[in-house]
């Protein structure tokens, strides 16, 4: 008898203790359906059908040859209870209907607290949604959509909307209408990600108080199209090779109070460009190689630039619409300009001994003609600017009152201004006896 009770004991203590484990061979809603709160399903080697709903706070775990495969008429996998957790198993094939008001995803998740990880999606309207859910975590997972000739017909990477306090981390995204889509979304972080042959990266709309960091945005039309929005902190990411009509790296339009700090802009039509934004603070990026490396219109005011890096650019800078009220330096410290403005710097103490301020006719050509951007490369372009410069058309695009000059980088040093000056006068003092040395006084050759 006291065999029995404790058996009985044991069974009843560990069925409390630990969450259930099942093997998942037969319909996958179904197991769903009859797992206990807090169970652990684990999913087989094969394809199971969609759609499913969770409603219940489970983990489920795959393998890399586990798939979820939807219908084609909804979403494949629709979470609406929280503290779900899917790791490692690939999810596709949901409704491709852009007018539904549904919004069709891979996965769609409209609770809080949940956890995808290493999650790989395709053939889906939009990759992952978050639906008015909070808290969740989406990482290390890949979301591939149908590719640039397709991009009208179908969604986004991830798709954020009315979606707070989330972390995307890790994340690969390639091929969709847009990488990453935040709509009315709030104190979201946004991490290590890579995107790439999108429409845009990042789309971004009446969004604040978001943190993007260590990020990479390369091949897409544009990097970072950020609108309506405030108090939004980049930093440490790369915006490579975003081309195309109109591209750029980062687009702020309408928006405000903008950290940009530490990113890399490299090959983009545009670095950045600036319209209708106001007390944004841009320091110590690279903005190089880039066809036009920042692009300001004169209805943003109280940006300020410093320490940034802008060189190589076929235009460094340019003013479009008038002259806003914008500052190039900031607490005496201005911008590296390389070889395309290079500076004095004889006291050596890193700053130019002169302001330096770009004159510039190009505006007026692009305000004129938008398909000027097609042309930037052309000779014609550097004939245009030489032109006006001699009839004295060209106007003021800025004025960096502290330019930076770096040390054993595109200044030039004093000590070579010295050892040049005492070359040449080496030579105009020794010119003469060197000509009697080899022609005589009388002018013949001895």
């Amino acid at each position: 008898m006291k065999k029995l009770c404790l058996l009985v004991f044991l069974i009843f203590f560990t069925s409390l203790s630990f969450p259930k484990y099942g093997s998942a061979s037969g319909s996958l809603q179904d197991l769903i359906d009859s797992a206990e709160d807090g169970a652990i399903i684990k999913l087989e080697d094969q394809t199971y059908e969609g759609n499913i709903t969770i409603n219940k706070k489970i983990e489920i775990i795959g393998s890399n040859k586990t798939v979820i495969k939807g219908d084609g008429t909804s979403n494949v996998v629709s979470i609406r209870a929280p503290g779900v957790v899917i790791r490692n198993l690939t999810v596709m094939n949901s409704s491709m209907d852009r007018n539904s008001s549904e919004e069709y995803a891979a996965v769609k998740i409209y609770s809080d607290g949940n956890l995808l990880d290493h999650i790989k999606i395709s053939r889906s309207f939009h990759g992952i949604y978050l639906s008015q859910a909070h808290g969740n975590v989406v990482q290390n997972s890949e979301i591939t959509g149908l590719g640039k000739g397709e991009i009208a017909n179908q969604g986004n990477g991830l798709h954020v909307y009315y979606a707070n306090s989330n972390l995307l981390k890790n994340n690969k995204i390639t091929g969709t209408r847009d990488g990453m889509f935040f709509d009315y979304a709030n104190d979201n972080t946004i991490s290590d990600n890579e995107i790439s042959h999108t429409r845009y990266g990042l789309h971004y709309m009446y969004s604040d108080h978001n943190r993007f960091k260590n990020n990479i945005f390369f091949f897409n039309t544009g990097g970072a199209a950020v609108m309506h929005s405030n108090g939004l902190s980049l930093s440490n990411n790369q915006f490579i090779f975003n081309y195309g009509h109109r591209s750029f790296g980062i687009l702020l339009l309408s928006a405000n109070k903008i950290e940009i700090e530490n990113n890399t802009f490299f090959l983009n039509q545009r670095g950045l460009y600036i319209d209708q934004s106001t007390s944004s603070s841009i320091r110590k990026n690279r903005i190089i190689k880039n066809q036009i490396g920042i692009e300001l219109w004169a209805s943003s005011n109280d940006q300020v630039f410093s320490a940034n890096q802008i060189h190589e650019n076929t235009i460094p800078a340019v003013s479009l619409g008038g002259q806003g009220q914008n500052s190039w330096s900031e607490n005496g410290v201005g911008n590296d300009w390389g070889r395309t403005l290079p500076s004095l710097d004889l006291n050596g103490n890193g700053i130019g001994d002169k302001p330096i301020r770009y004159q510039s006719s190009f505006h007026q050509l692009i305000e004129d003609h938008e398909l000027t951007y097609l042309f930037l490369k052309s000779p014609a372009i550097a004939v245009y600017e030489k032109t006006y410069a001699l009839l004295k058309k060209n106007k003021t695009m800025f004025e960096d009152t502290y330019p930076l000059v770096r040390r054993g980088g595109d200044s030039i040093p004093l000590v070579w201004l010295l050892i040049g000056a005492a070359a040449s006068l080496t030579i105009l003092l020794k010119g003469r006896q060197w000509l009697c040395i080899t022609f005589g006084k009388n002018g013949r050759k001895t």
